[in-house]
């Protein structure tokens, strides 16, 4: 599960981004080390000409403005509920963001299709979901990051990750700065629904109508563990988000 704190989320800790790193540069050099071939490393320097680096700040707003929200979808796919996940959204019209793990991606690519083919965007999770990473070395930050945007772009048959979020918002200047350079914009969260503690569904849906003031990106679970209290509290929290007046977007880019 993610590291997570109460209150208005993690993101408060993490200082500003790295300024003084080349985001070209050290995405190129990480790629091409990666590559561990002439003909792979040819092919990382043409893939990186097509990436745009985007700001390594976090983002947390709404491309749909005030009345915007963004609901994120973390650590799958999986084989049980992610399918019942992408049900509940298409029923009620939402798009959302799916963080996938890159083993389960790798696990399970017809799922990552699907929630391409739905009209969601996939975000990079990192390989294993090590919520300690930003204690761990650059080298190794960097091989979560970028083996997993490996990952799931096949998987999903092509199609890249848009967003980078760390497991437990375990960011550190230097992953959102290479993330940045990839082309994935680091995502934190407002509302952290907590389901993955299992606090039951009316505690889910609890949270959402409490903390909802925070801003506009809230945090579920398909994936870690049963997700029933999540898939039912969505079946609440969809419609009374429309009853409200919210509108459906991404995290601005």
């Amino acid at each position: 599960m993610a590291r997570h704190n109460g209150g208005r989320g993690w993101y408060g800790k993490v200082a500003g981004a790295a300024l003084g790193v080349t985001l070209l540069t050290v995405g190129a050099s990480m790629w091409t080390a990666q590559a561990g071939s002439p003909q792979k490393a040819t092919a990382s320097a043409a893939r990186k000409s097509v990436v745009e680096p985007v700001a390594a700040s976090i983002v947390h707003a709404s491309d749909q403005g005030t009345r915007g929200v963004n609901i994120t979808i973390d650590d799958g796919p999986d084989p049980v509920w992610t399918p019942q996940v992408l049900d509940l959204l298409a029923e009620y019209g939402v798009k959302a963001t799916f963080c996938m793990v890159g083993t389960q991606a790798e696990a399970h690519p017809d799922l990552v299709k699907k929630v391409v083919a739905a009209g969601h965007r996939l975000c990079d999770h990192t390989v294993s979901h090590d919520t300690a990473m930003d204690q761990k070395s650059e080298s190794y930050q960097a091989k979560e990051i970028l083996d997993a945007e490996r990952m799931i772009t096949k998987a999903s048959g092509g199609v890249r990750p848009m967003y980078y979020r760390a497991p437990g918002g375990a960011f550190t200047p230097y992953s959102r700065t290479l993330a940045a350079s990839e082309g994935m914009r680091p995502l934190g969260w407002n509302v952290d629904t907590r389901d993955w503690e299992l606090p039951g569904t009316d505690a889910i849906v609890t949270t959402v109508e409490q903390e909802l003031p925070n801003g506009p990106t809230l945090l579920f679970h398909d994936a870690g563990g049963d997700r029933a209290q999540t898939v039912e509290a969505l079946r609440r929290v969809l419609p009374w988000l429309k009853d409200q007046g919210y509108s459906f977007g991404f995290p601005a880019r």
